[in-house]
């Protein structure tokens, strides 16, 4: 897990000074847009990899990195910080430049035709192509409200390194599958754990319910975490039970596991067809916009499956496609990588 971790923490710490020009853009960096990345690579193609998170992976890194993932080809099972961190390396061969922390604001076009991407520091970046890649949008986590005055330290929307809490008395608040993982997760290490939901169904899938039940885990239903106590720091909680009287219990951590609200951003200014907020393709993964591609959950298409797998699969097509807008001359199908060895 520490060598996950090293992986990833590289890729965010040694991003490059901006290029000025670039092959291909790449918006989001997830697993589509880490793996497009890798497949640029492979076609000789300079990338430059646009996140507004801090870290590379997306939403397995910001969501679920504990999660276990069963339905990429190739893996029977594999944590979501393990698949980041092995697209990581994968895409690592070709040195691609991580720009994190930074949002693609605006789009336009020098007089050659090339797209001109203005990133949200100042950085103007000329693009062969454009392929976005960003899942749901830019998202942010819901807040939780009884933390809005909080000043002090110890309230967290997911867990970077879970040993990091080893010891600690836990408070999960939410019922999906975000809550739910990170209380098996956390149960085995931490002091305790309780998980927090304001009605007495979850969200989260029934098997994972199931498992975290048999668990010592406190399960506190049609609650709300009305109250943090502490000062520099959080050392308990105060939770109202609906109808009953509130309760302290013990607290280093509160993981305010409420979910993330999606918004397209800037994006949703630049002229891109949109269908429900997905940015709607051909079976090339071309937008209406010259030179601009989706691939992976952001985008829409008929009979489109929102998988890892599939994202995979249109993040190749895209960079293909990209390819010979960029050079009519070049080879839409590559061959295949194990060709070159």
């Amino acid at each position: 897990m520490l060598e996950d971790a090293t992986l990833v923490q590289s890729a965010a710490s040694a991003q490059a000074q901006s290029p000025s020009e670039v092959d291909i853009a790449i918006v989001g960096a997830g697993p589509t847009g880490l793996f497009a990345a890798y497949y640029a690579g492979f076609r000789g193609l300079s990338t430059a990899v646009i996140d507004a998170l801090p870290e590379p992976g997306g939403q397995v890194t910001a969501m679920y990195p504990e999660k276990i993932i069963y339905d990429v080809a190739g893996f029977p099972a594999i944590r979501g910080r393990e698949l980041v961190a092995n697209l990581v390396a994968q895409a690592g061969q070709y040195n691609p430049t991580y720009l994190l922390g930074i949002r693609a604001e605006k789009l336009s076009y020098a007089s050659d035709g090339r797209p001109v991407l203005t990133l949200s520091d100042g950085t103007v970046l000329t693009c062969g192509a454009i392929i976005i890649t960003g899942g749901l949008g830019s998202f942010t986590a819901r807040p939780l409200p009884a933390a809005e005055t909080f000043t002090g330290t110890g309230v967290v929307f997911f867990v970077k390194q879970p040993q990091d809490l080893a010891g600690h008395d836990v408070v999960i608040v939410g019922g999906g599958d975000s809550a739910f993982d990170w209380a098996l997760t956390l149960q085995p290490i931490a002091k305790s754990v309780t998980l927090v939901h304001r009605r007495d169904k979850f969200r989260a899938h029934a098997a994972t319910v199931a498992r975290v039940q048999e668990l010592p885990v406190q399960i506190v239903v049609n609650a709300e975490v009305t109250r943090l106590i502490g000062e520099e720091c959080v050392t308990g909680c105060e939770i109202t039970v609906r109808g009953e009287e509130p309760r302290i219990v013990p607290a280093n951590t509160v993981v305010a596991a409420l979910g993330f609200t999606a918004d397209l951003g800037p994006l949703a200014d630049w002229g891109l067809r949109l269908e429900r907020r997905h940015i709607v393709v051909d079976s090339t993964t071309a937008t209406n916009l010259p030179r601009v591609f989706a691939a992976g959950d952001i985008s829409e298409y008929p009979g489109k499956v929102r998988l890892i797998a599939t994202g995979f699969g249109e993040a190749a097509t895209a960079v293909n496609n990209a390819a010979v807008a960029i050079n009519p001359s070049a080879h839409l199908f590559p061959g295949h990588s194990s060709d070159a060895g």
